[in-house]
């Protein structure tokens, strides 16, 4: 009985291997699973003028892969390294060097699929670096700056609104108040108030985009202060703390980079979850900006700014999400964003970019997106209270930057106009930030510039207060 019974087990197993081999093979002892098939990379083959800090190189496929031999994924000699990341390979490498052509090679088998190991097939594509940014500055002599705009077929009163500032940059200097957190000119009727004369430029804030509308507390849709402003003779200008959900589906929104992982990199990958965030907000915003437009209202347009942080200051990284994944990706963002209202047909911006560079050992240029998608360079100081210094710093960026005008984007506590002139600080325009807790009263111990301030500030002949801009820029 036993070696019956012993006869029938050898039976059954001989059975289940047989059917277990034929279920597991493919015609030719192919193993199951699918063959990985490139679905897309993050790097066009020929694409010209890479950042040398691109960092990395993604290669997705239609399946889970895994890394079979490392070795045969190679950068033109470059180490890099490779990790599997589900239904894509990340090639993790160096600062390349500037304007040279790389080859990038996945050998046929270093991929493979997780389910069956079978091999993807061979990948090859090319790509030339540009400008190595980080290579030892030379400064320049200022001068021979861009005559047009870096938008195509500007509005004629943004084009007119730019040649103006071209024409005092260097003598002038235009006097700006910013907004009482983002929708009003409050501080700028204070300062109206108790000097007689108001700031040359109110600027704005589009913060709370997220609320606004749909009869929520804010509406960017209702213009009436900004037109307002406009019409009584005083220009415009608007920045973006651009607010984002802390992760996919959260409720919780922040512009600040800790605590937060919605990703400046993945941000231009069409198909993330923070792509469709990016569009979402950047169709509502370019929807609120034309409306300006239809006015004829051109705007001092900050966006992104202070995207180094303290990256090459104190070596502690970013303060905000856009300037978190590093300077190529904030490159790519700042490009990204361009490109999405230009094509929305958004053509009243002046684009203004914000440096962290203080001194040339510490240069953010890095995080420059290019002449043709910057207008002017702005420079934020706080609490520095030495003229001389500041002037030092207006400097170092005016040499950094030969071709566009430099401008004072945000400051506080710092010493008057008057004196920042007088030290050669010859900013194209100024604007203190708000103080949340103003009284409007006259003696009120502003955070950033008291009435003290501003009516030392006004008394330089260089300052430019609203009733003396040129009545052709309202046209």
């Amino acid at each position: 009985m036993m070696k019956v019974n012993s006869i029938i087990c050898i039976w059954l197993l001989s059975l289940m291997v047989v059917w277990s081999c034929s279920k597991g093979q493919e015609p030719g002892g192919q193993a199951e699973g699918t063959v990985p098939v490139t679905e897309s990379v993050s790097i066009q083959d020929g694409a010209t003028g890479v950042a040398v800090d691109l960092g990395y190189i993604d290669v997705t496929y239609d399946v889970p892969v895994a890394v079979a031999d490392a070795s045969a994924i190679t950068l033109s000699g470059t180490e890099v390294e490779v990790t599997a990341m589900n239904m894509k390979i990340r090639i993790s490498f160096g600062d390349l060097l500037g304007e040279t052509e790389y080859t990038l090679t996945v050998g046929k088998g270093a991929v493979v699929s997780r389910t069956g190991n079978l091999p993807a097939e061979a990948l090859t594509l090319t790509f030339t670096t540009g400008e190595d940014r980080d290579a030892p500055y030379v400064p320049g002599e200022p001068g021979d700056y861009s005559t047009t705009l870096a938008v195509e077929n500007p509005l004629p009163a943004a084009d007119r609104l730019y040649r103006y500032l071209l024409d005092i940059y260097g003598r002038k200097t235009l006097s700006g108040a910013m907004a009482h957190v983002d929708w009003n000119t409050d501080e700028a009727e204070w300062v109206g108030r108790y000097t007689g004369k108001y700031p040359a430029i109110a600027f704005f804030d589009y913060i709370h985009l997220t609320d606004s509308g749909d009869g929520e507390w804010i509406d960017y849709g209702d213009i009436t202060t900004v037109r307002e402003w406009w019409e009584d003779g005083g220009l415009v200008g608007a920045s973006w703390h651009w607010n984002v959900p802390v992760s996919q589906g959260s409720s919780e929104i922040s512009f600040n980079a800790d605590g937060n992982s919605f990703s400046a990199s993945e941000a231009v990958r069409e198909g993330t979850w923070e792509n469709d965030v990016v569009n979402a907000d950047l169709d509502k915003l370019a929807g609120y900006l034309k409306l300006l437009q239809a006015e004829g209202i051109p705007v001092l347009w900050r966006p992104l700014h202070e995207a180094a942080g303290n990256t090459y200051t104190y070596n502690s990284g970013a303060w905000f999400w856009w300037g978190a994944d590093g300077a190529a990706a904030f490159r790519n963002l700042w490009i990204y964003v361009f490109e999405y209202l230009e094509k929305a047909g958004v053509n009243n911006l002046i684009w203004v970019w914000t440096t962290q560079t203080s001194v040339y050992e510490d240069a953010d240029y890095a995080f420059y997106p290019g002449d043709e998608y910057v207008d002017i360079v702005g420079r934020d100081i706080y609490n520095l209270n030495d003229a001389s210094a500041i002037a030092a710093q207006f400097g170092t960026i005016a040499r950094m930057t030969t071709h566009k005008m430099v401008t004072f984007s945000e400051l506080g506590g710092v010493p008057d106009m008057a004196a920042q002139w007088d030290a050669g600080a010859n900013w194209l325009y100024f604007m203190p930030w708000y103080d949340y807790d103003n009284d409007y009263t006259e003696g009120y111990d502003h955070e950033h510039a008291d009435m003290d301030w501003w009516k030392a500030s006004f008394a330089s002949d260089a300052v430019i207060t609203r009733d003396e801009l040129p009545a052709n820029l309202f046209e």
